[in-house]
Order: C-alpha cells, then sequence, then structure tokens
C-alpha cells in the first residue's frame, strides 16, 4: 500500500499540469485545441523526462540488485518503478490524444449550443 500512495503522489502531478496548461493556453492564447495541447506537451515534456529518469535511476539498484535489506523494500520499490514507467508513458502518448478530443467536443457543441440559442 505504500508503493501505490508514493506512487500516487509523485505520478498525478504530471498529468494535471499539462491539463491546466492547455486549457489555459486554450482560453488565453485562444489556440486551437491541437496547438494547446502541443504547446503544454512541450513545455512540460523535460521535468517529466528529468523526473521520471532520476526516480527510475535511483530505484533500479533496489529492485534490480539483490543484497542484505533490500528484502523489505523490494515490493515498494517494483510498485514505483514500474508504475511511475507505466504512467508517463501514458501521460505522454494517451493523455494528449484524449485532451484534443475532448477540447474538440466542446468546442463542437459550445457552438452548437450557441447557435440554437
Amino acid at each position: 500500500m505504500l508503493g501505490f500512495l508514493i506512487l500516487l503522489g509523485t505520478a498525478v502531478n504530471n498529468p494535471i499540469l499539462i491539463v491546466d496548461l492547455a486549457l489555459r493556453n486554450r482560453r488565453d492564447e485562444g489556440m486551437s485545441p491541437i496547438d494547446a495541447v502541443k504547446a503544454a506537451i512541450a513545455s512540460r515534456l523535460r521535468p517529466i523526462i528529468m523526473t521520471t529518469c532520476t526516480t527510475l535511476i535511483g530505484l533500479a539498484p533496489l529492485v534490480f540488485i539483490p543484497g542484505a535489506g533490500t528484502e523489505p523494500y523490494r515490493g515498494v520499490g517494483v510498485i514505483v518503478l514500474f508504475g511511475l514507467a507505466f504512467s508517463t508513458l501514458v501521460t505522454l502518448t494517451f493523455l494528449p490524444c484524449l485532451l484534443v478530443t475532448t477540447l474538440n467536443i466542446g468546442s463542437f457543441l459550445k457552438k452548437r449550443f450557441s447557435a440554437a440559442s
């Protein structure tokens, strides 16, 4: 359970920041959904990669090198290591697609309901 709690605290920040920045780009700058998401990903890509790499490199010895004292913490390390790798992959691939689709649907509905009024 501790591993999932650590993973949740680490992995939840990146998608929130990407969505917030994309929405601000869309609202304040008037960008298209694709451009807003591209700009958000471009500005957050380096911090996401740096955080992920440092965490994965730091946890790799705990997970992959057996030794005295690693047994109690190996389960936590495995959960955080592979969970963070998977969440980063999902954040950088699936989230932008979902976000563009959601913004396009929102724009369509906004136009549809404003034209009906």
